[in-house]
């Protein structure tokens, strides 16, 4: 299995962590859901480093050459992420929660959650 993260600095461009937060909702995130070998996909931010990026966990034989859904966050934002990496991953394990499984609907994330409720 493979790990990739994409992490921007957002001091660069007009995009904001909320207006990021918005096009999550709106349209990012639903074009991933078909995407073939993607284990899970989880967009991360931190107010406090106006950072913004997303994890992704991959299938060890998932064609990572294959065509993916538009890069609309780069598009956005104005400019390439300033971390790209990709990793082996050692060891995955999912503990007890209240909500659903990952990938569930239960807790999808600030972008999902009522709006003007932050965490």
């Amino acid at each position: 299995m493979k790990a990739t993260l994409s992490w921007w600095d957002l001091s660069g461009s007009g995009q904001t962590i909320d207006s990021l937060r918005h096009y999550l909702r709106d349209e990012g995130v639903d074009p991933w859901t078909e995407v073939r070998g993607l284990r899970l996909k989880f967009w991360i931010s931190d107010r406090l480093t106006n950072r913004w990026g997303a994890v992704m966990l991959w299938d060890e034989a998932a064609d990572l050459t294959a065509p993916m859904p538009p890069n609309r966050a780069t598009e956005l934002i104005g400019y390439p992420p300033s971390v790209r990496m990709m990793s082996d991953v050692e060891a995955i394990v999912e503990g007890v929660h209240e909500g659903v499984h990952a990938g569930g609907t239960t807790d999808r994330g600030l972008a999902f959650a009522t709006i003007g409720e932050t965490a």
